[in-house]
C-alpha cells in the first residue's frame, strides 16, 4: 500500500470556488484503479489549511493518477487559486491494523 499525506494552503476569499474543483478531483480520483481512498478535508484550526490523505494499492497506481486529464487540470487550477505552502509525503505501508 502507498500512503499520501500532507497539506496545502489556499486563500481564504478563495474556498468555496476551491471546493468545487477539489470535489470534481476527489469523485474522478475515486473512480481509478487502484484508489482505495483520496480526500482533501479543511482543518478546522488552520485558515485556508487543507489536509490531504491518499491510500493507493501501488506505486505505478499512483504515478498514473499525476498524469491524468483530470489532475493536470487541477494543477493549473490550483496555481490560478493561489495555492501555496503545499507539502506532500509519500510513504510505503502494510495493509495496517484497526486501532
Amino acid at each position: 500500500m502507498i500512503v499520501v499525506v500532507g497539506q496545502f494552503r489556499l486563500p481564504v476569499e478563495r474556498l468555496a470556488e476551491a471546493q468545487d474543483a477539489m470535489a470534481r478531483v476527489m469523485v474522478a480520483t475515486r473512480a481509478e484503479t487502484g484508489c482505495v481512498q483520496y480526500n482533501y478535508a479543511a482543518d478546522l484550526l488552520g485558515s485556508g489549511l487543507i489536509r490531504v490523505s491518499e491510500v493507493w494499492e501501488s506505486r505505478a497506481q499512483l504515478a498514473a493518477h499525476l498524469l491524468t486529464p483530470h489532475m493536470q487540470k487541477w494543477v493549473e487550477e490550483r496555481a490560478g487559486l493561489g495555492l501555496s505552502e503545499r507539502a506532500i509525503t509519500v510513504y510505503e505501508a502494510d495493509g495496517g491494523t484497526p486501532l
